[in-house]
């Protein structure tokens, strides 16, 4: 997994152009050899046109021209024509069919990269900036564009110029060719030393628009802690900083970029003339017609032309190599929860849940967080989790819901531990209620619906009024199809809660898990959501995790879970009885609320 950093770090990158990165591409370029070949065959044919043209030229001007072969000379002028005519063709044909290529390999990149960011584990999303990850889908693979589609094929096509044209000018005059060739390596030569300080220069500038992405995203979303504390002004600074390395890093490798075009040209340019000097002069023995010297100097433009654009196609590939090392990183990192290769089906869950002398630690080599838990949940019972912040609540049910693997023991359902059936399965069956509410853009009825997509908008309000969510709902604006903004926005966290409580309702799960479901609601809410919650846990196994021990009362049993480990359990009644730290907690928190 790639290291973890923030918006102030830059992310590691190779030293050199990784040539397996290139190599994978192959592998979405696949499903569309048919049209990529036919492109090709396009190429190949406006390569050969290119080709014949200059000579065509020489044969006017060293024999139609002299010798007044008029027939000849309207022949040439039709076969002109006619190559002009389907060179055009083949160029509009070449342009469509690159560019849909490209953009469905493209496509195939996205829904790679995005289903797969989708199997992460949490500790991935927790490590890294959103606005990292983000630029990753989005950004580079935009970025990739044009590189993976027209650049791919016009590399290809300026390789096949090259070559042929190199051919023609051997035909033509090989002694010719091998002088025109003098300075080639010098070209050669300063182009790779510019190169090897420009492929540099990109990194820096991947790693420095990646930090101004996570540091925008990190900032829209804590835009109401900025506002609350007046802090627009270090906001605005800190803005400036990375943005003032964005800038200085790109202009940096413009430098690099712009200064190998005056090295092509300049040579390019020296060499032209001096095949005009051998060419008029005579000083090397060589004694050549007007039209082969004109076709030759066609040539070279032929030749030269390909070489300033395989000299720009590398400057995109050092960019991309960049984006491309970011985005198979990304898809090579394992997810962390997968389904064992004889992993079955797990059926109709019942709900007897057992955790056998569990251990889990996040990291291999870091603290221990839960040391021999071991309970066990018959069917139907509410089990009610408590203790201090830090103390490991949620990450027992995370491990039910597999977002995690145990390090040693195991966690069983119906007798079948976790790891042995889908993960798909099981949480299909599971469900999750956190503290953090999440709403996704659209109608209140969507949300609701997200639970269960083919649900009817009949059992949603059935399920909106099981758990009390009903009457806000109708008295908004639009009722149930009022728009909900971006994580539910516009609405206050208790009416969040209750939507999400619905959703679950509508979901019908066979486990439940309520994680501090209900921190977020006001007194007055919350005991009118009581009874939708004792109707929501009726009959189904159900984890409840809670700071306000008046919600878990009810609870079958109680575990007070600290440092990891269980210390005390039992009924609400008989942990009182005991006088220990369920017992403290429960006092601490009637004096707050007494005002004591």
């Amino acid at each position: 997994m790639a290291s973890r950093n923030t918006f102030k770090q830059d992310e590691e990158l190779t030293r050199s152009i990784n040539i397996h990165d290139f190599a994978r591409i192959w592998s979405y370029l696949r499903p569309y050899t048919r049209l990529l070949a036919r492109v090709l065959a396009v190429v190949l044919t406006m390569t050969l046109i290119q080709a014949v043209i200059p000579y065509m030229n020489k044969v006017v001007i060293d024999q139609i021209i002299p010798h007044r072969l008029t027939t000849g000379l309207v022949w040439l002028g039709a076969g002109f024509a006619a190559g002009i005519a389907i060179y055009e063709l083949c160029l509009r044909y070449r342009t469509i069919g690159i560019t849909r290529a490209g953009q469905l390999m493209l496509k195939d990149m996205r829904r790679d990269l995005f289903t797969h960011v989708q199997s992460l584990p949490f500790s991935y999303f927790d490590s890294h900036p959103h606005g990292k990850i983000l630029i990753r889908i989005v950004n580079y693979v935009n970025t990739l564009s044009n590189t993976l589609s027209s650049g791919l094929i016009n590399i290809i096509s300026d390789v096949f110029s090259f070559t042929v044209t190199l051919g023609a000018m051997f035909l033509v005059n090989w002694r010719l060719a091998l002088w025109s060739l003098a300075l080639f390596p010098v070209m050669a030569g300063a182009v790779l030393i510019i190169q090897r300080f420009q492929h540099a220069a990109y990194r820096a500038v991947s790693a420095k628009q990646s930090n101004l992405n996570a540091f925008i995203h990190e900032s829209i979303t804590g835009v109401r802690t900025t506002q609350g504390f007046a802090r627009e002004r270090s906001q605005y600074r800190v803005f400036q900083t990375q943005q003032d390395a964005v800038r200085s890093s790109w202009m940096i490798a413009q430098y690099y970029e712009f200064a190998i075009w005056p090295v092509v040209e300049l040579v390019s340019t020296a060499a032209m003339a001096w095949v005009y000097y051998i060419g008029v002069s005579h000083c090397t023995g060589l004694y050549i017609s007007t039209g082969t010297l004109i076709a030759f100097i066609a040539y070279l433009n032929n030749f030269w032309d390909p070489i300033v654009d395989i000299g720009n196609f590398y400057n995109q590939l050092v960019t991309c190599s960049a984006y491309l090392e970011r985005i198979f990183e990304t898809l090579d990192i394992p997810p962390a929860i997968a389904d064992a290769p004889n992993a079955v089906p797990l059926g109709r869950i019942r709900g007897d849940v057992d955790f056998d002398h569990v251990v889990f630690r996040y990291d291999a080599e870091g603290p221990t967080i839960l040391q021999d838990i071991d309970l066990h949940v018959k069917q139907g019972q509410s089990v009610a989790l408590v203790g201090p912040t830090g103390a490991g609540k949620s990450t027992i049910v995370s491990l039910l819901s597999r977002f995690y693997d145990v390090v040693s023991g195991s966690v069983r359902v119906d007798g079948h531990d976790v790891r042995s059936v889908t993960v798909q399965s099981l949480r299909s069956q599971m469900g999750v209620m956190l503290q953090d509410t999440f709403l996704f853009s659209g109608t209140v009825k969507d949300n609701i619906r997200y639970g269960r997509l083919d649900a009817t908008d009949e059992e949603i309000v059935a399920a909106a009024k099981a758990v009390d969510a009903d009457g806000f709902i109708r008295r908004l604006p639009q009722g149930y199809d009022t728009m909900v903004e971006e994580k539910g926005s516009t609405l206050s966290a208790g009416q969040r809660q209750l939507i999400a409580f619905a959703r679950v309702m509508l979901a019908d799960p066979r486990l439940l898990v309520l994680d501090e479901a209900t921190s977020d609601i006001d007194t007055r809410t919350e005991l009118e959501l009581q009874n939708g919650i004792r109707r929501l846990v009726r009959g189904r196994t159900s984890f409840v995790i809670a700071h306000r021990l008046s919600t878990i009362s009810d609870c079958d049993r109680i575990y007070y879970i600290d440092h990891g480990r269980i210390v005390e359990q039992g009924t609400h009644k008989e942990l009182l009885a005991k006088h220990g730290a369920y017992w403290r907690l429960f006092m601490s928190q009637f004096r707050v609320l007494s005002g004591k």
